[in-house]
């Protein structure tokens, strides 16, 4: 259950709030938790500014048939904040358009009700390399000798 105890819980309520309702229909709503200059990383990217950030994500919820993200877990200790989340994803040149889940966490800088730096952690092999064909069985076969 969500609690507003102190500012920075109650902003990283706003960010809960918001990435779990997030569709390409309401994007807009990120402007009310990052600030102008937020710096976004994930496996993959290093975005600077909230409008690339909004662009990103524009792009993103254009290509993909369906996203959404479900929380697990969250704490806050100052202005640092953690999220654990699982987000499913349907793209249609991914796994000829099937549901791919993949589970990942991300920590959260709060500055004055906003988020100034999101990193996002997850495992890029699992949610992209291993949909497409033929890297995806390599991938898996690594994943399966690194682990014996």
């Amino acid at each position: 259950m969500m609690q507003a105890a102190t500012p920075q819980q109650d902003t990283l309520n706003r960010f809960i709030s918001i990435y779990t309702s997030l569709s390409k229909d309401n994007l807009n709503s990120l402007d009310a938790i990052y600030s102008e200059d937020v710096v976004f990383e994930d496996p993959a990217h290093r975005i600077e500014g909230y409008d690339n950030l909004a662009r990103y994500f524009e792009s993103m919820y254009t290509n993909v048939t369906d996203c959404r993200f479900d929380i697990h877990d969250h704490a806050v200790n100052g202005d640092i904040a953690f999220i654990s989340w699982t987000m499913t994803l349907s793209h249609p040149k991914l796994s000829g358009g099937a549901e791919r889940s993949v589970e990942g966490c991300s920590k959260l800088v709060l500055k004055e009700g906003r988020v100034i730096r999101h990193r996002d952690y997850f495992d890029l092999g699992e949610m992209l390399y291993e949909a497409l064909p033929v890297l995806g069985a390599a991938v898996k076969m690594i994943k399966k000798r690194l682990g014996q």
